[in-house]
């Protein structure tokens, strides 16, 4: 098969620029115990009260009393749906042994090359989760698939782990991959490298913010996986650097976020550049009319393997923290964050502005913080979550977008400083928590 990005719609989707990870200055660190006798620096802790769990009502309350306790939240944008606040609490209930999956098969029970399942062992793989379990069989048979997954379900081993396994038999195999982020592009390279160690089996990242002209030349050494974003591929095809009248295989990755991002016109017209002769397979945690219409029309009687999820999981504390309009909010968020049990957490924010400069104030505060958002490089963001993910930083303020379809299995609270602009939004927000079978929190103000 065979991006400094040209000024067009490709480039303000994919961002690119660059962003400050350090406020300048010197900057006192917030001491827990300092900051609870409102001596952190020159910041007082606000006389705000927490109330611990009560009743299915509950709030981590900042004030006795509020005029717009009940009232829905409502976007300053005319057309945005209000979201009742009672949606925002729930009590995390544990996970039974008895509610565990049982799988019907092994790995090795697959058939699946030698080199693959000593690879897939290494990864400390015993059993395969139900979306691979169900979704690897209809795969090694060259079905074309409808997957509907939550993120952090296992999927995306469950359409590389077959594809690998294809390219192995045949080297021919050529391999789309076309995800809605960079950061999920990353995490899907990083686990077929993995997948495919010592293989011989070579990939490209196609995203924006990175050079186009590493990204060309990756391409011209005929790798079998390109892996990337909606709008650099299409950029590349236009440039005719990428050719895919021999790609055999593609997977489509999330695609209702795509879809919410306004790649519908993108993906159809890379779609039609793909031989009809093809097994394809797409991947989304719901099933609009919209995606059952895109894959009716570019798949071949498809078999769909939906995986049985909660709205929310069980495994996340879901909460709402009222602030006064005579409060601080940064001063509200301070004091929730100086606390022992808050050890990782991901902050979400509304706009890249904000998440820039609410990252900065933390960091100003003492606090080991750092911001995520489509106005960054793609250097400074990989750095960011290398950073967040190793534990040298407690604190990553995200916009949704940057944050989509990250995999970090420790992160022990999301906040929404900013409500999100829908419900669906939320759900996707606050399951970075609560993964793996571990119990998580998830704050939302108001």
């Amino acid at each position: 098969m065979c991006q400094k990005c040209p000024k067009s719609n490709t480039c303000r989707r994919n961002g690119s620029g660059n962003s400050h990870d350090k406020p300048r200055g010197k900057h006192k660190l917030a001491s827990k115990n300092s900051a609870r006798k409102g001596q952190s620096g020159t910041f007082k802790k606000s006389q705000a009260t927490i109330v611990p769990f009560e009743s299915p009502d509950r709030t981590y309350s900042l004030s006795r009393s509020n005029s717009r306790k009940n009232r829905p939240f409502r976007s300053r944008r005319s057309n945005q749906k209000a979201i009742d606040h009672s949606k925002f609490i729930n009590r995390a209930s544990p996970v039974s042994e008895a509610e565990n999956y049982v799988p019907k098969h092994k790995f090795a029970d697959f058939t699946l090359t030698d080199k693959l399942i000593r690879n897939i062992e290494a990864k400390g793989y015993k059993f395969p989760t139900p979306i691979q379990d169900k979704v690897i069989p209809f795969a090694l048979g060259g079905r074309d698939i409808i997957g509907v997954a939550d993120t952090g379900t296992g999927k995306t081993a469950a359409f590389i782990i077959p594809l690998i396994n294809k390219v192995l038999k045949n080297r021919g195999q050529k391999v789309l991959i076309i995800t809605p982020t960079r950061e999920l592009t990353a995490q899907i390279d990083t686990e077929l490298r993995c997948f495919s160690k010592g293989m011989r089996i070579f990939s490209v990242q196609c995203i924006g913010g990175t050079s186009i002209g590493r990204q060309i030349a990756g391409l011209s050494r005929n790798p079998q996986f390109v892996i990337g974003t909606p709008g650099r591929i299409y950029d590349l095809i236009e440039r005719g650097k990428l050719r895919l009248g021999d790609v055999q295989n593609i997977v489509l990755d999330e695609v209702d976020r795509m879809l919410d991002m306004g790649f519908i016109n993108d993906i159809r017209k890379i779609l039609s550049f793909l031989p009809q002769n093809r097994q394809s397979m797409f991947f989304s945690a719901t099933v609009s009319l919209k995606i059952s219409n895109l894959s009716k029309t570019f798949s071949k009687n498809p078999v769909t393997v939906s995986i049985e999820s909660k709205v929310t999981s069980e495994n996340i504390d879901q909460d709402i923290v009222r602030v006064k309009r005579s409060q601080d909010k940064i001063e509200t968020l301070h004091n929730l964050l100086i606390q022992d049990d808050f050890r990782k957490v991901l902050i979400f924010g509304r706009t890249k502005r904000g998440v820039e400069r609410l990252s900065k104030q933390l960091h100003k505060r003492g606090f080991k913080s750092t911001s995520i958002h489509s106005d960054k490089s793609q250097f400074k963001r990989e750095k960011a979550l290398q950073l967040f993910k190793q534990n040298h930083l407690n604190i990553l303020v995200a916009t949704d977008v940057a944050a989509r379809g990250l995999d970090i299995d420790t992160v022990t609270h999301v906040i929404n400083y900013d409500l999100p602009e829908s419900y669906n939004d939320y759900i996707h927000r606050i399951g970075r928590t609560g993964r793996a079978n571990k119990q998580g929190v998830a704050l939302t103000f108001i």
